[in-house]
Parts: C-alpha cells; structure tokens; sequence
C-alpha cells in the first residue's frame, strides 16, 4: 500500500521538480570504444531531419548500448544514460565505484557500499555492487566495452561484479540502459546494462592524484593513477595502473554515531521521541538501548524469574508494565529474569545483584564505537589492452584487454559473548547452582546440561578480512564479411581467487571449558588434551568482561575460508545490413554465445562442522553451470522524412537460451521509435526475460546463523490487541502467557537446487518521450525527457530473512493458520519453544517496479562561457510484491530506505580556463507506519505513540571549481558543503549505526575536502 506522504514545504523541491522537471534519462549519445566521445556527458540528437541525414553521412556507425546493430544516428529506441569521466571528477568523484553507486546512476536503489562492509552481504565483505531499480545486482549486468566482467568476492554468495575491479582513469564514459535487454545480452539483464568505455589511443601520458579528505576526519581516500599508451600504422596499445586506499571510518569519528542508539521508545510531553533523560545509575550515563552485538544487554546475567529487589529506576516484570495485577508482592520486590552486580561489590550470590528490566539494562560499551561504518581497503588495479591489423580475414583486428585487480579489505566489529554455565556447575555461586534457565542449547556448550547461568558479557572487538585477486582476459578478432558486413568473435575468461578470515569463538572448546574439576584453589579442565583453560568462576568481574587472557587465546581462534569463481565466455556476433526498404535500410545481428561459470567456496572447517559458536557456520558451496544461447536482432526503418513522420523506426529481438541447469526458453523484445517532428521523439519497448537462479542461489551450502529471540512475534504476545492474527495465532501454538523468548533464533539456510527452486521470469515495458523545442539561439538549447518503466518478475528468486518468515507464519490469517503449513513450513517451535527457521532460497510470487524517470537539461552562452544546468529524478510509482499467488501486491514505496523520489541537480559554468560547479541531491522523505500497521487503525495508533518511523526530506550539496591548463588541471570542492548528517529515527525499524539508517544515498562521512590534479605528459 502507498504510504501517506507529508506535503511538501521547501521551495527547493519545487524548483527540482517543476521548474526543471527534475527526472532520469534522455536517450544519449553512445559510441564504439576508441571513437570520439561526445563533448557533452549527455549529449542527445534529434530524430533525423534534413539537416541531421547530411550530418550522419559524415559521421561513423556506432554503437548504442541496448543494440548490437550500429547506426549513424544518436536517437536510440531504448532510454540510454551517458555519464563522461570528466563530470564525474568535477563532482569529487575518482572511482568508477563512486561514479556507478553515485544517486544519478542508482535513482533511489539502495545499494551495497563501503558502509555495509561489517554485515553478512552477497559478495562477502568488503564489496561494492549495483543494483538498478531496486532489483538486484544479479539482475543487472555489467559490461566493460561492451563484453562482460565476472562476478567476484569472497564466501560462497559471490555472484555479482564487484565494482571494486572496474579502472578508473583510463574509463571515457558509461553507458546505462534502465530498461530490460535479456533479449540482447542474456538473462541477467532484467533491470538495465551498464557498459564501461574505456580510451583507446592514449598517446600522451598522464597521471592524477585524487584526496579526499573528511573534515571531522576518518574514511580518507587517496588515489593514484597513470595512464599510457602507443599507437602506430597497424597497431596501438594502452594500459593502466591504479592504487586506491579508504581510511576506516569508526563509529566514534562521528558524534552522531557516536551517541547511545536508542529505541526512541514512546512519545514525550513535548512531541519528541525516547527517555532521553534516563540515567544509567551503572554507569552515570544516559542509557543505551540498542547493541550492535545481536542482543539487548551486556554485562548482565540471565536466570529465571525470581524475586529480587530492582535496582535504581528499574519497573520490574509485574510492577507498571502490568498495571492492574494484584501479585501480593512483598515491598520493594518484583520479578526479574535479568540481574547486574551492584555497584562496588565483589560478591558472587543474588544477594549481591539487583534486578533490571528492559528499561535499565546496561548495553553499551565504549569499544562499540570502534566499529567501521566505511569497510577500509586498499585496492590495485591494472588494465591493458591493444589491438592489432592483420591486413586479412577481412581487415581483421586482432584485439584484447586484460584486467588484473587486488583487494585488501577488513572490518573492525563488536562482540557480545555468552557463556552459558550448566545446572550444578561448580563455576557458579553455591545459590546459582540450582537454576535451570533454559533447556541445553543445540551448540552443546553446556555438554547437554540445561543453562543454569547466562552471562551476557561485553567481549570487545573483532577483525574480519578479506583478499581478493581478480583477473580477467579477453581476446577477439573482428572485421568485416563482405562489403557491408561486420563480424566479432571473442573468448573471455575471468578468475576471482579471494582469501577471507575472522575471529570465532569455537563452541566445542567452549563445551570442553566448562567441563572443569577442581584442582588447589581453582579449577582446570577435566580434559587438557589440546591445552584446554577452563572456563573462570561467575563473579562480578567476569560479568564486567574481565576475562583471563589465556582462556580467551583457547575460545577465540582466526577461521579462514577461500573462494574460486571462474567463469568463460564465448560470443561470435555479425551484423549488416539486409535489405533496402522505401525509407532505409534493415539492418540486423546475429550470433552465438556460450558462457559456463563454476564456484568454490570452502570454509574454515570449524565452519563445516558448524562450530562457530553464536556465529554464521557454513558448508562448502560447490557448483557449474552452462548456458548455450542463439540471438538475432533487426530493425526496420518504416517511416522516414515524412511530415509528421521524421521517423518511424521498429527494433526487434529474439534469444534462444539453453541452461545446463534450468533447461531452455526464448525471450524477445520488441521496440518502437517515432519522431513526428525533429524536436519531439516518443519511445516504447515491451521484453521479456528467462533467469536461471545464480551459482549461489542453486548451490550455496548449507548455513547456520543466529537472531535475537525477540524476532520470536509470540514473544510478550499478551500485549497485542486482541484481534491481532500473531496473538490468535500465538495461543493456537500453546505459548504461555507473557512468554519470553530466552534462546537466540537458530536460522538455517541453503542453496535452492535440493528443494527444486525454479528459473524467474519477467517482463518489462517502458514507453518514454523526448523534447528538445527549437528556441532562437539567444534563448539557448532546452532538452526535456520523461521515460515510464514497469518491470515485473514472475516466480522471483529471494532468500527472506528468518524474523519475515516467522511473521509471514504468524501473522497469517487466522483461518488460514497451520503450524504445518504455508510459511510456517518453514518453522519449527520445538517443546522448550525454542525456534528454527529454514531459509533455503525459494520461489516467491512476484516483484514489481514501476515509475517515472525525468531529465531536464538547458543549455546558453552567458558572457564569455556556457553554462548548464541538469536535472535527474526518479518518481517509484510502485515497489510491490507478493509472496503467493493471489496475495495481493503490497507496496512498499515511500517506507523507510525505500524513497519514493530522488533527485539530482547540476549547475556548471565554464568559461576560458575555469569551470564552476554547483551539485545538489535530493532524497523524499520517508514513513514506515502505515506500512506496518497494514490498515490496522489500533495497530497504527501505538506505532505512532511509540516508535519514531519518518524521516524528512534530505538535500546535500557540493560546490567545486576546476582550472585547466594545456597539459595540467586542478579541480578541488567541497562535498556535503553544509555538514549534512543522516536523518535519526528509531532502531528496530531497518539497520541503523545509532539511530541513522544505513542506506546508500544518505552521506556518513560529513563534509569533505577533495582535489584531482592531472599531469598530462
């Protein structure tokens, strides 16, 4: 459902929107690599008139991303954007990272950058992909001259291209089709194609020096690039070289992030959000609510419910939280199944502890703050590559390049460790002894003995690295067949070869540390066999984290894993013309591709043996596929010259595509352009798409995670109003009233090929036009274009995470509800209520996504210069989905991390030697509470009352100035000019670093200082 939308107030998003109809794409001039780039990044023609038929005949064919047929005119039937290198370092912009995940590219799409580097995401850690239109890096193919890059990245979700391989310095442009092309280029193409173009001949060298530099300091970014080359009669070649380093950005270099997060949990008298005047009486502090550690206490112990007396501010389990219940309980007592050490004391029995509740648990410590926000790396990038004239088989060209790229990547994290003491341990109090708080965990830590103490302990820091290298060769020869037709056949080959390690706790030596004698005043373990410490006597220390060093050196050990992804490629294309018709030519292409990719991830085998304890535990993922395809494009010139037909062109295209895996099926696309006029183009294209499920999506090994246990909805499910399906549903399973989930979520997951995941479809329409009005020339040159898109996958391949299963189960109808079946399936509540989930990845009912993109581009003379202005927006309509068929589509556009609006403006003028530029980026603002409440008015109310789920709109600006010389430039500006800090809203509701939500197009870093300097030689 469509989320409410605040009205707008700031005249400055009327300016964006209206007055320059702020939107994506106009169709964009696009040639083959090596020919002469267009001076504007871009740059657009009219439909051909007179004028514009005598220009082409002295222009050479060229090729536009989204065809494989050249052509002498700019105007393409499907919306493509060209972005210039150039335009990209004015706006402070080095790396082809940067460029591609930058928000005129992305248009609203979260995607996976250096600020994800700590979480579990496809690819590993460390990675960077891209995602257009919100689909997916796997439904989006990237090309580098127009042949494609292999995925790479470390553990055994590696599938998309890392950005982090792609060159920069010696890159021209990129091409971006927002509009499917399966058709064209295969099956991974269903949201769009980025194609990377490089410079050919390169015969003067250059350097650059890129640094970028936060004013608050951390995240740095320092680059060094050359570029060379040589060119003769009949050959040429040119290279590249690169070093790029991030500096760690910490949580604690930022005084937003560095503050306690808070739940903000219900409204104050003042309209605000959260006990911001709550003190801590631990520690003296203000509290903190959320723990970036999977729990929600640290330096606490777990027991059962028991008597005690509550410590300074605490409420109790009865108390206020259940108002009205006569408990009889003695003064200055309640109920508490969560106890801290008072302060001072060094006693070891509960007389010495003080109960708190979910108000007054301590969960911050400073170490947190040492967590990366920005994933540090160092990157070296090589490219070469030449071509060749063999003055046969055509005026054949001999032609290769050849990428050689190496990452080192880490992420600093924080832990929370656990030690789970049996029932009857002797490292427990003598009035501990007794308790049994929970049943034996499945990690066989307590030697399957029940939890009679639960330490919830603040261990401190933890490293994650990773290594990868990536190669990839391509090598072709093309030419021509005859005298008008053309061939091009290539091998390509690419290799990521990546090594990445962590620290774990290992549950076995956890299990054997805990099973202890006594020996003199202390204990050891009863078997020393492989140097076993045993685990250190409960006291108030332990609990505080003061742990004996050499029992930590015997829990906590490095785990390294390694990962191999090869794939091959190999594609013969022709392409000519076939026949004259009254108003041209038909032109067509035609070929052949075979591609066959293998993965092999093999884990640490303490991972194998699933002994990585409150840690992901991963088998091997090991797996081939192939597929063999046939393809034939053709486009047809109807009309053509005519008075109310400049032109009238119809493109089609057609692939046969064959799976080792997943078997065959053909996909087509069918577009049409046509120009009434030489200032007005109109564009629609309707295609289809087969997508057999990735190497990891088939073949991932079977993994073993963790979540908090209050991701169980039948938690607390007695304070749900009464109608709610979760409380229905909750008291159809049997759970005890005011249950509490004590057990973390055991959530286990693998590869779809064993449980018969299938190959996804879709289908995508877009239909776009294109105004460029002929003004006199003292007005200047005005370009408008507005393109819809409705891109729809049928039996969508998706991994859901464990806490949307459980309340896909349990928020089902209640007449619907069946422990054993739909959702719920995949959820096992076991007798003691603890829970695992199973998460294999499977077949949903659909996605869509459907919008309007809109550019807007004024061009004049001004004085002695020219300036220019554009502007780019994104209007999601619709991000929709269902999980069964017949569910109705639910609508998520416009929640939290799901804007419904972005926008991009950019003011340039250049004059002489001098370029100044202004940018400015514009993200809608966002509310999450409809969404939640799904039309629940009770449900809605509390929402309101309790969390803070909306954010504001976002603006960020940056000026910059550039000076260039004959054979040197300097630019330097400033990006986020005004400090802009991301939006704040409740954690719970997406990830967060505090209360910041972690996406993509919101800027962590703060305002920056850059400068690009380049020597050409």
């Amino acid at each position: 459902m469509n989320c409410p939308k605040t009205p707008k107030r700031n005249q400055l998003t009327y300016a964006l929107v209206s007055a320059l109809l702020a939107a994506t794409s106009l169709p964009a001039a696009a040639q083959q690599a090596g020919t002469e780039p267009p001076k504007e990044d871009t740059e657009q023609t009219d439909a051909k008139s007179a004028e514009s038929k005598q220009a082409a005949t002295d222009m050479a064919a060229v090729t536009v991303t989204g065809s494989r047929i050249s052509r002498d005119t700019f105007n393409s039937v499907s919306p493509v954007q060209v972005i210039n290198r150039e335009a990209t370092k004015i706006a402070g912009i080095a790396t082809t990272t940067g460029a591609l995940q930058s928000l005129a590219v992305t248009a609203g799409s979260e995607q996976i950058n250096a600020s994800f580097g700590g979480f579990v995401v496809d690819g590993g850690g460390g990675v960077n992909t891209l995602s257009l239109r919100g689909l997916g890096p796997n439904r989006t193919l990237t090309l580098l001259n127009g042949r494609r890059i292999g995925p790479a990245g470390s553990r055994g979700s590696v599938g998309a291209v890392d950005l982090n391989t792609l060159p920069s310095i010696i890159v021209d442009r990129t091409e971006i089709l927002k509009d499917g092309a399966s058709s064209i280029y295969g099956s991974d193409a269903v949201a769009g194609v980025v194609n990377i173009i490089t410079r050919t001949k390169i015969d003067s060298p250059s350097v650059e020096v890129y640094y970028n530099a936060p004013s608050a300091g951390g995240g740095e970014e320092f680059q060094w690039s050359a570029a060379a080359g040589t060119s003769h009669d009949n050959w040429w070649l040119s290279g590249s070289v690169e070093f790029y380093n991030r500096a760690e950005l910490t949580v604690g270099d930022r005084d937003w992030s560095s503050k306690c997060p808070r739940p903000r949990w219900g409204r104050n008298t003042d309209g605000s959000y959260g006990r911001d005047d709550w003190i801590n009486p631990a520690t003296g502090e203000p509290g903190c609510w959320g723990l970036d550690a999977g729990g929600v206490t640290m330096n606490t112990i777990g027991t059962p419910f028991i008597l005690g007396r509550p410590g300074p501010g605490n409420l109790g389990f009865y108390g206020t939280n259940y108002p009205g219940e006569d408990v009889g309980l003695p003064p200055g007592m309640d109920y508490f199944n969560r106890w801290r050490p008072r302060p001072g004391t060094t006693g070891a029995n509960l007389d010495d502890y003080e109960g708190v509740d979910a108000f007054g648990r301590d969960t911050f410590d400073p170490r947190m703050l040492n967590e990366s926000m920005y994933s540090p790396t160092t990157n070296i990038t090589g490219f070469l590559q030449g071509a060749r004239d063999l003055n046969a088989l055509g005026d054949a060209e001999l032609y290769f390049d050849l990428l050689a790229h190496r990452r080192e990547s880490r992420q600093t994290n924080y832990r929370q460790l656990i030690i789970d003491y049996p029932t009857g341990s002797p490292l427990l109090p003598e009035s501990m002894r007794d308790f049994v708080t929970a049943a034996p965990p499945e990690d066989g830590t307590t030697n399957g003995l029940p939890v009679g103490v639960r330490t919830f302990i603040g261990f401190g820091n933890d490293k994650s690295k990773q290594t990868v290298n990536f190669f990839r060769f391509t090598g072709g020869l093309r030419g021509h067949l005859g005298a008008e037709w053309n061939y091009d056949l290539f091998l390509g080959y690419s290799r990521s070869d990546a090594d990445y390690s962590m620290q774990s706790f290992i549950s076995d030596r956890m299990a054997k540390a805990q099973d202890v004698v006594a020996s003199g005043s202390g204990f050891v373990c009863r078997d020393t066999s492989d140097g076993c410490i045993a685990a250190p006597a409960l006291t108030p220390a332990v609990i505080g984290g003061q742990l004996p060093a050499d029992y930590i050196n015997y829990i906590f050990r490095p785990v390294v894993g390694h990962t191999l992804f090869t794939e091959a490629t190999g594609n013969f294309t022709v392409e000519g013309p076939l026949f004259d018709l009254p108003y041209g030519t038909v032109s067509a292409a035609v070929g052949a591709e075979y591609r066959r990719s293998k993965i092999d991830d093999s884990p640490d085998p303490n991972s194998v043996a699933h002994n990585l304890y409150g840690l992901t535990s991963s088998e091997a993922t090991r797996g081939t596929d192939a597929v063999k395809e046939v393809f034939a494009e053709v486009e047809i010139p109807l009309l053509s010259g005519m008075r109310a037909a400049q032109e009238l062109t119809l493109n089609t295209s057609w692939r046969y595509t064959d799976y080792d895996s997943y078997g065959s099926d053909t996909t087509y696309k069918i577009g049409l352009l046509y120009s009434p006029a030489s200032w007005l183009s109109v564009r629609t294209s309707y295609g289809t798409s087969f997508r057999a499920p990735s190497l990891y999506e088939q073949f991932l090994g079977a993994t073993t995670g963790f979540i908090g246990g209050g991701s169980d909805p039948c938690e607390d499910w007695t304070s749900l109003p009464e109608a709610s399906p979760v409380r229905i549903n909750c008291v159809a399973e049997n759970i005890p009233e005011r249950f509490t989930q004590n057990n973390s979520i055991t959530v286990a997951g693998m590869g779809g090929a064993s449980t018969g995941i299938e190959a996804e479809t879709s289908k995508a329409k877009t239909v776009g036009i294109v105004l460029k009005p002929e003004f006199p020339g003292w007005f200047g040159d005005l370009s408008l274009a507005a393109d819809w898109f409705n891109i729809t996958v049928d039996n969508s391949v998706a991994q859901l995470s464990g806490a949307t299963i459980l309340n896909l189960c349990y928020g089902s109808n209640t007449s619907d509800f069946n422990a054993d079946a739909g959702w719920c399936r995949m959820v096992t509540r076991h007798e003691n209520n603890t829970l695992t989930v199973n998460q294999n990845y499977v077949n949903i009912a659909s996605n869509r996504v459907r919008g309007w993109d809109f550019t807007a581009r004024y061009v004049r003379d001004i004085g002695p210069g020219e300036f220019r202005a554009t502007a780019n927006m994104t209007n999601f309509m619709d991000q929709s989905g269902r999980t069964f068929p017949g569910d109705p589509m639910v609508n998520w556009t416009g929640t939290v991390n799901s804007p419904q609006k972005t926008g991009v403006l950019e003011l340039s003028y250049e004059f002489r030697n001098w370029l100044l530029w202004y940018g400015l980026e514009w993200i809608d603002d966002q509310d999450s509470y409809a969404y939640l409440a799904d039309g629940d008015a009770d449900l809605l109310a509390s929402y309101e009352d309790t969390y803070d789920m909306k954010i504001g709109d976002y603006y960020k600006s940056s000026i910059a100035v550039r000076y260039k010389a004959d054979k040197w430039s300097l630019n330097a500006g400033i990006r986020n000019l005004s400090d802009r800090q991301p939006p704040s809203l409740s954690t719970g509701v997406v990830s967060t670093f505090a209360n910041a939500p972690i996406y993509s197009g919101y800027d962590l870093l703060g305002r920056s200082y850059f400068m690009n300097f380049t020597k050409d030689f």
